[in-house]
C-alpha cells in the first residue's frame, strides 16, 4: 500500500495537462514500466471511465490501486494522487494567489503543459498498437476524433463512445479464448451511493457536513471532467461565494498538477474561513466520492461483460473510440494551451524521440521541460 502511495504521490506532483495527460502518465508508469494492470484491462477500466461521472482519471486511478492492494491500494492511490494539488490549492486559498502570477512560476507550468503533449502522444501511440490494428478499429478511433474537433463537448462524447460499441457489436468478430463470466455487481457500493445522494440533502446538517453534501451532489452529476464542474458548481454554491473566488479556483486549478477536481479544496476553504482545513477535506471528499463508490459497485460487471463473445467487439470498439477521444484531447486543449510556435512544438517532438526512441525516463524530462520556458 505505501509503494502504490509513494509512486502515485510522484506523480500528483508532476502530472500537468489535465485528464489526456494523467492518462498517458498511467499508462506509461502503470502498465508498461510496473506492470500492476495489464493493457487490456487498463483499456477497459478506461472505458468504464468515461462512462461514469466524476473525474475519469482519478477513478482510473483508484481503480489501478484497487488492482494492486485492495481498497485500501485505492485509496492510497486517491490520496497519493490529489494530496499534491490539494495541499496547493488550500495554500492558495489561505495565503491569496500574487504568487502564481510571478512570471517564473507561469514559465515552468508552461514547460511542463509542454511535456503533457509528449505524454499524451505517447500514450495514443502505445495504445494506438494495441487497440487500432484494424482498419475498423482505426477508422472507428479517427472519427471518433474528428468528431469531437467539430462538436466538442460531452453529449458528442456519449454518442462516439455508443456508437463505437454499436459497430463494434457488428462489425468485429470476438476471439474464441472469452468465456461467459458471471455479472457481479456490488451492491453495499451501489447501495451507499444513492443513500448518501438521496438521504445528505434532507438531513440537519453541519456546516462541514453541507459542504461535503453540496460537492457530494456535483460529483454524483457531472460528466465530462473538471471544466465541466464549473456550471453544476455555480448552481450549488455560487450564491455562498463571490464570482470572482469561483473563477479565481477554477483558473488556478487549471495551472496545477493533479485533478482539476482539486478545486473542490479551495471552494470548500473559501465556503469555511474559520476553519478551511476542515471545509477543504470535506469539499474534497465530497467531489471524488461518488465516482469512487460507483467503479467499486460496477468495475466486476463491467470487465465481465467485456468477457462475453457477444460483447466482445462492443467492447473492442469502444477501447478503439477511447484512442480517438485521447487524439481529439491531444488537440484541445493539450496542443493548444501548451504549443506557442514553431520552437515548442520542436521541443515537443524531440520530448517524444528522447521519451520513445532513447528510452529516456521521465524524471530526467520534467526538469528539462521546466526549464526549457526559459530558453524559447
Amino acid at each position: 500500500m505505501l509503494q502504490v502511495f509513494w509512486q502515485f504521490f510522484k506523480l500528483g506532483w508532476l502530472s500537468f495537462g489535465g485528464p489526456a495527460a494523467h492518462i498517458g502518465y498511467f499508462q506509461r508508469q502503470f502498465v508498461q514500466q510496473l506492470g500492476w494492470m495489464p493493457q487490456p484491462q487498463f483499456a477497459s477500466t478506461l472505458a468504464l471511465c468515461q462512462f461514469l461521472p466524476g473525474p475519469a482519471s482519478s477513478q482510473l486511478g483508484f481503480a489501478i490501486g484497487y488492482q494492486k492492494a485492495g481498497l485500501f491500494g485505492g485509496l492510497a492511490a486517491f490520496i497519493g494522487f490529489t494530496l499534491p494539488s490539494f495541499l496547493l490549492m488550500l495554500a492558495l486559498a489561505l495565503l491569496g494567489s500574487h504568487w502564481t502570477n510571478q512570471a517564473a512560476a507561469l514559465a515552468i507550468v508552461t514547460g511542463l503543459k509542454l511535456f503533457a503533449l509528449v505524454v499524451v502522444a505517447d500514450a495514443i501511440l502505445t495504445m494506438s498498437k494495441q487497440f487500432c490494428r484494424q482498419q475498423i478499429t482505426l477508422t472507428i478511433a479517427i472519427i471518433t476524433a474528428a468528431l469531437l474537433w467539430l462538436l466538442p463537448g460531452i453529449g458528442m462524447q456519449f454518442i462516439a463512445l455508443l456508437g463505437a460499441a454499436v459497430a463494434g457489436m457488428l462489425l468485429l468478430k470476438s476471439t474464441p479464448h472469452q468465456t461467459k463470466a458471471p455479472l457481479t455487481i456490488q451492491w453495499p457500493f451501489l447501495g451507499l451511493f444513492m443513500g448518501l445522494l438521496i438521504i445528505m440533502p434532507l438531513l440537519s446538517l453541519t456546516d462541514s457536513a453541507a459542504v461535503f453534501a453540496d460537492f457530494y451532489q456535483t460529483g454524483s452529476l457531472v460528466f465530462g471532467g473538471g471544466h465541466v464542474v464549473l456550471p453544476l458548481l455555480q448552481d450549488s454554491i455560487g450564491s455562498d461565494l463571490p464570482a470572482n473566488t469561483l473563477l479565481a479556483g477554477y483558473g488556478a486549478a487549471q495551472a496545477m498538477p493533479g485533478p482539476m477536481f482539486s478545486l473542490a479544496s479551495f471552494l470548500g476553504a473559501e465556503l469555511l474561513p474559520n476553519a478551511p482545513i476542515v471545509g477543504a477535506l470535506a469539499a474534497t471528499f465530497g467531489i471524488f466520492l461518488p465516482g469512487f463508490l460507483l467503479m467499486l459497485a460496477l468495475q466486476n460487471s463491467w470487465h465481465a461483460l467485456a468477457a462475453r463473445p457477444l460483447l466482445a467487439g462492443a467492447v473492442a470498439g469502444i477501447n478503439a473510440a477511447v484512442v480517438g477521444l485521447l487524439i481529439a484531447a491531444l488537440y484541445q486543449p493539450v496542443f493548444v494551451s501548451s504549443v506557442s510556435g514553431a520552437p515548442a512544438l520542436a521541443a515537443a517532438v524531440l520530448g517524444l524521440l528522447a521519451l520513445r526512441q532513447f528510452k529516456a525516463p521521465l524524471m530526467l524530462l520534467i526538469p528539462v521541460f521546466m526549464l526549457l520556458r526559459f530558453w524559447l
